[in-house]
């Protein structure tokens, strides 16, 4: 896909904006930084050319002047909260972003538990920071919030929360998701400032929606899709509009609490609040940085189609609401795109449906998978005895990618007969067939003695961005595989098996 977003005049352009920021604040400005702050997929999806990264290059180009301070509800601890993109816990992401900041040579300046209660899940994930030297504070709900601004701007309410300490004039106050706490640990900060002499500031970083393109523009819909199990929509700013008579967009739970937030700024600041409306607080330059509007809204809408995909699937598993999926499939409906607008929904269906006619096909369900290449090629793969649909696709690529005939197999014999041996007769499984981890590993073993096998196995690199579909929900080992090549999944909500536990 050709690029329709510019990274370099989106970095200068939001570099500038935060350091006129940190000059305005005089002494400190706390910036609450939403969304992710690395592995951004979503953007990098819905604005084709967004390094996912991006925004790690932007906090290196701000490291000298910055420090950083990590927040996380205890509430997705205790509950087990999972990152969709990674699949894996927030208490797990926190710790990996430490890593990964570290990777990049920035180290955090404290990790902060927000609306914390003592639960026990909680306190080991606090003393495993602090047995590797990560100082760890905890804030409580705050008293009087959101109605009784006197009582949360006192020593009961901001003041009961213990003063994190940093050195550099800008303090990024970051978090692995929604409602982890940073807004309430800004504004204690910026509480216990002020009741020392110190007069700091506090504005906000998100990248979606972006508050200079249309309300309905596939872009900011794409934030709604992603948002629907939370109820986020979009809205344009009232505030904004009538300070300046100028249409913004913003979302809504921004504006709700703007009212409340500017009361708490007047009364920690005791002067008139410096913004007139929730689009002034924000420092997103990403609009500026879209250089080919056609591509990212065809870019969105496909994000939309993928997100309601998702919503299905995790209906199926129990973890979503009837409700969150008719709210997607709405939003899909408003931008005029359907599923099938999906390049390689019907192939993959179309490799199932071919699967019927094969001679096991009464002992095994039929599933299908298709990947779209970077070229616009569509490949297939159906389940069999031997392979998960997921590891026949990819099979199936790189032997095309690698120019390989089809009648010369990667995955050598002996070590195929060996697994079977291993997962049936001594691990107990009832069948052999390799998902795609599994498959992932048999073709590392083989490519070690087979020259073709290694050719093959160096164009798996060649998958990363493309898109994948598949019929049926993918076992774990499929969806880790899938996720360490880099593609984009999606899968129709149904169970490969009857079975509760396999399924």
């Amino acid at each position: 896909m050709e690029a329709g977003f510019d990274n370099e005049k989106y970095l200068r352009e939001q570099t500038k904006a935060i350091m006129k920021r940190v000059d305005d604040a005089k002494n400190k400005l706390y910036l609450e930084f939403g969304g992710k702050i690395i592995y951004d997929y979503h953007a990098s999806r819905v604005l084709p050319g967004f390094d996912p990264n991006v925004k790690m290059r932007l906090l290196r180009e701000l490291k000298d002047n910055a420090d950083i301070i990590l927040c996380i509800y205890a509430g997705d601890i205790e509950r087990r909260k999972v990152r969709a993109d990674f699949g894996i816990t927030y208490d797990a992401d926190a710790m990996k972003l430490i890593d990964d900041l570290r990777a990049w040579d920035i180290e955090i300046a404290g990790v902060v538990i927000t609306r914390f209660q003592d639960q026990p899940a909680v306190n080991i994930f606090k003393n495993k920071l602090e047995r590797r030297d990560i100082r760890v504070y905890t804030h409580t709900h705050t008293k009087g919030y959101p109605s009784n601004v006197d009582l949360i701007v006192s020593d009961e309410g901001y003041g009961a929360n213990p003063y994190i300490q940093t050195e550099k004039p800008l303090v990024i106050v970051t978090g692995p998701g929604p409602g982890s706490g940073k807004l309430a640990t800004c504004l204690s900060q910026l509480y216990h400032d002020y009741r020392n002499g110190i007069k700091s500031g506090y504005s906000k970083f998100e990248t979606f929606p972006i508050w200079n393109i249309p309300l309905d523009h596939p872009v900011n819909v794409a934030y709604e899709a992603a948002t629907a199990d939370i109820g986020d929509f979009n809205m344009i700013d009232p505030y904004h509009q009538k300070a300046y008579n100028i249409e913004t967009v913003n979302y809504n739970r921004d504006v709700e609490v703007f009212p409340v937030l500017r009361s708490i700024l007047e009364k920690i600041m005791e002067t008139e609040s410096p913004y007139q409306s929730p689009t002034d607080m924000g420092v997103n330059m990403a609009g500026f940085g879209i250089v080919d509007d056609d591509i990212v809204r065809w870019a969105a809408k496909q994000e939309i189609i993928r997100r309601v995909f998702r919503y299905n699937c995790e209906y199926m598993k129990g973890f979503v609401s009837q409700n969150t999926v008719k709210r997607a499939e709405d939003i899909m409906s408003q931008v005029g795109v359907n599923f099938e607008d999906r390049a390689v929904v019907l192939p993959a269906r179309r490799a199932a449906e071919d699967a019927v006619s094969r001679p096991d096909s009464s002992t095994i369900p039929y599933c299908g998978a298709a990947i779209q290449l970077k070229d616009g090629r569509i490949i297939t793969g159906k389940n069999s005895l031997l392979l998960h649909a997921a590891s026949s696709m990819v099979l199936n690529t790189i032997k095309i990618l690698a120019e390989i005939p089809d009648r010369i197999h990667l995955l050598s014999p002996g070590i195929l007969a060996s697994i079977g041996v291993l997962e049936t007769k001594i691990l107990g499984e009832r069948a052999m067939s390799l998902d795609l981890n599994e498959a992932l590993v048999a073709l590392s073993i083989s490519a070690a003695a087979n020259p073709t096998a290694h050719y093959a196995m160096e164009r798996l690199s060649d998958l990363r961005g493309c898109e994948v579909h598949l019929t049926h929900m993918p076992s774990p080992g499929d969806e880790t595989g899938l996720r360490r090549l880099g593609v984009n999944l999606t899968s129709d909500p149904e169970f490969s098996t009857r079975d509760l536990h396999y399924g």
